[in-house]
């Protein structure tokens, strides 16, 4: 399956279940490839065959044979089955299946021409408010509220995403602007960002970042991390819309996670007392 994905262009999968999505993949472009090669022998074959200087008076009885109708027909209970025994119960499972906030890793994706905020609930698991009138391109990108309840651990990051191996990941996703397109091409992911709607995102990486450069190397993605892709035309700045994705081992993301938090706690000594933390800058 790996080689004939090469063909492809797919990167490497390393999400749990990006064999069956490739599966769908491969099935896919083997009927297109056949149907391509069908038709354009049928087509050459009919050129050929009724050309005007073999047919000098026109047959105003058509074609009589039903051979036409048969492969028609075949070609589209393949894919029917395609449709309902591969596609439909993986696309039931990535819509119904969505893990609760409290059995998966938690995380905010908020897009915006032109950047991803990562929104990261903090020590306590619980994402503060956030709020329109508190957004500050510059300073509060995603309108965080740190007086809210649950706001003052709460942390984002622009363009860097980090997530830990072999755990389920949920992801929210949301737009400030216009239409995006969150894809993260190794991990088989891709949903729209639509302005007014959250949208959940769920998967589960098998491999961390320095496994999967270690199974780059010598291919065209060599010494490239991997990538948070805007997937939708979103403006004149698309092209530069792009992040980045850290898969670690549990202990070194709890590592990265506590080290947020010392920043945090850095930021807050430095705006004065806890108790009205941010009340001046928020």
């Amino acid at each position: 399956m790996t080689e004939i994905l090469q063909y492809f262009g797919l990167p490497v999968g390393i999400s749990s279940v990006s064999g069956r999505i490739d599966e769908i993949i491969v099935i896919v472009h083997y009927l297109m490839l056949v149907l391509f090669v069908g038709w354009g022998i049928f087509f050459i074959v009919s050129l050929i065959k009724f050309r005007e200087s073999k047919n000098k008076k026109a047959n105003y009885k058509g074609v009589e044979s039903h051979y036409s109708s048969v492969l028609e027909g075949a070609v589209a209970v393949i894919e029917i089955v395609i449709l309902f025994g591969f596609a439909f119960p993986i696309w039931a499972e990535r819509v119904n299946d969505v893990p609760d906030s409290r059995d998966a890793e938690y995380i905010r994706v908020i897009a915006q021409q032109y950047a991803w905020n990562i929104h990261y609930p903090g020590a306590d698991g619980i994402f503060g408010d956030t709020k329109v009138e508190l957004v500050d391109e510059q300073d509060n990108p995603i309108g965080l509220d740190r007086n809210s309840e649950f706001g003052k651990d709460d942390f984002y990051t622009i363009n860097q995403m980090h997530i830990p191996v072999d755990t389920k990941i949920r992801v929210d996703l949301s737009s400030k602007d216009v239409i995006h397109n969150f894809k993260l091409p190794e991990l088989r992911v891709s949903q729209d960002a639509i302005p007014g709607m959250t949208i959940p995102v769920h998967f589960t990486a098998t491999s961390t970042s320095k496994e999967f450069l270690e199974t780059a190397v010598g291919t065209k993605r060599e010494g490239k991390s991997l990538e948070i892709a805007c997937a939708q035309l979103c403006g004149l700045g698309h092209y530069r819309m792009k992040g980045y994705l850290t898969i670690h081992e549990q202990e070194d993301y709890s590592a990265w996670l506590e080290e947020q938090a010392g920043y945090l706690e850095e930021e807050g000594d430095d705006w004065g007392d806890d108790d009205d933390w941010g009340d001046d800058d928020w």
